[in-house]
């Protein structure tokens, strides 16, 4: 099997929002399985296939994303736009890899409340297919970012670690102690400067993009409370989930389930439908929001609640990424960096394990459905959506066989 390379960060160069848009796009139609398996997908299309970024690039910016509160893979998605085409790049990556799934729960809320779409065949093949794709994409990062002894150890302990103490708290921990040990074993090591992002934001953009951030999260509560009005207690109650979770779409569902039903926006019943359509469809898990938003106030209350929500992840990423940037490209920051891709990669071997091994693979035609997915996009090199139509094929086939 030959060995996969990435980009030389020399070879990063400057595109277009269109550009971005149309890739992004078939992102947003694809990418099922959850953030981990949107990771995987990110990595193919935007590092390996058109090497938009280098893989010790795109590692630092899933860290920096692993750091803040909000959906990662959105974040992650935000942060390559924002090198490749700048802010409208940014726009366009969000547009594109969200407007579809935003579109498909609204659409749910009016139509599809009743059916239980998780237990469908063609969704479980799918969830198959994402296992394989994130299986491949730990394969070709474990290779560029824990090539060695200590950092493969040192993945394979974070892995351990979350899997044993599962918390959004313990993945900030076990970065910060990647980034530690990797500073301990790493600090007599000469290491490659890193060459910068060439971001078109800079840093009084960046503190305005923060000071945006903290005063929306201070002032919406206050205006919430001084004018009473609907719209105002939406865009507080989403915004706020936005910038206070971690740990991805998972936790965010539990919140605002506490808010929306608690508020009788929307019934326990409803709100539990639209959990189950969230799963059967690409995309990230927090356009969930778009699904409340409807059933509160239609396609408006749906444009709302999903820009609420995102909004924050913007003005984290904006305000972020300039002076992370800065840091690693310091030398002294890089042996750290080194310990903290490594802990990433064990981050994302553990969910790889649970959720995705766990709550997928449950029989032995599972099994080989993902053994035959995970050769196709290794050794027959099939591109990442004709693996997800084929698992979808697949779980339909097994479904009808297990009946």
């Amino acid at each position: 099997m030959e060995h996969e390379t990435s980009p030389q960060p020399e070879a990063i160069s400057k595109g277009s929002a269109w550009e971005v848009l149309s890739v992004s796009t078939k992102l947003g139609l694809t990418s099922f399985g959850g953030p981990v398996a949107h990771l995987g997908f990110f990595r193919e299309e935007y590092i390996k296939r058109r090497q938009w970024l280098d893989d010790r690039t795109y590692a630092d910016l899933v860290a920096l994303c692993q750091f803040l509160p909000g959906p990662a893979s959105s974040q992650v998605g935000i942060g390559i736009g924002l090198i490749r085409a700048g802010f409208w790049g940014a726009l366009a990556v969000w547009i594109g890899f969200t407007l579809p799934s935003v579109i498909l729960m609204a659409l749910f809320a009016f139509v599809l409340q009743g059916l239980d779409l998780t237990s469908a065949g063609w969704i479980h093949g799918l969830k198959i297919a994402a296992l394989a794709i994130v299986a491949h994409a730990l394969l070709g990062m474990g290779r560029s970012l824990a090539p060695d002894r200590q950092r493969a150890s040192i993945a394979i302990l974070a892995a351990i670690v979350i899997l044993l103490w599962p918390s959004a708290l313990n993945q900030i921990v076990v970065i910060l102690a990647g980034g530690v040990i990797g500073l301990l074993l790493f600090k007599s090591k000469e290491v490659t400067k890193a060459e910068g992002l060439n971001i078109s934001i800079r840093g009084r953009w960046a503190i305005m993009s923060l000071g945006l951030f903290f005063g929306l999260l201070l002032l919406l509560p206050l205006l919430r409370h001084l004018f009473p009005v609907q719209w105002l207690a939406m865009a507080d109650t989403f915004y706020r989930v936005g910038s206070l979770v971690f740990g991805g779409g998972h936790v965010v569902l539990p919140l605002l389930e506490r808010e929306v039903v608690a508020l009788g926006w929307v019934s326990q019943e409803a709100f539990l439908a639209g959990y189950g359509a969230a799963q059967a469809i690409p995309g990230p898990l927090f356009t969930f929001a778009a699904y409340i938003g409807a059933l509160v106030n239609g396609w408006s209350g749906a444009l709302l609640a999903t820009v609420a929500i995102f909004l924050p992840s913007f003005f984290l990423v904006i305000g972020a990424l300039p002076f992370w940037d800065l840091l690693r490209r310091h030398p002294k920051i890089q042996g750290a960096l080194n310990g903290i891709n490594a802990a990433v990669v064990g981050i994302l071997l553990a969910a790889l394990y649970h959720p995705l091994w766990t709550n997928t693979v449950t029989s032995v035609a599972d099994f080989a459905l993902a053994l035959i997915s995970f050769g196709l996009i290794v050794f027959w090199k099939a591109p990442p959506w004709l693996v997800v139509i084929l698992g979808g094929i697949g779980g339909s086939v097994i479904a009808v066989f297990t009946a």
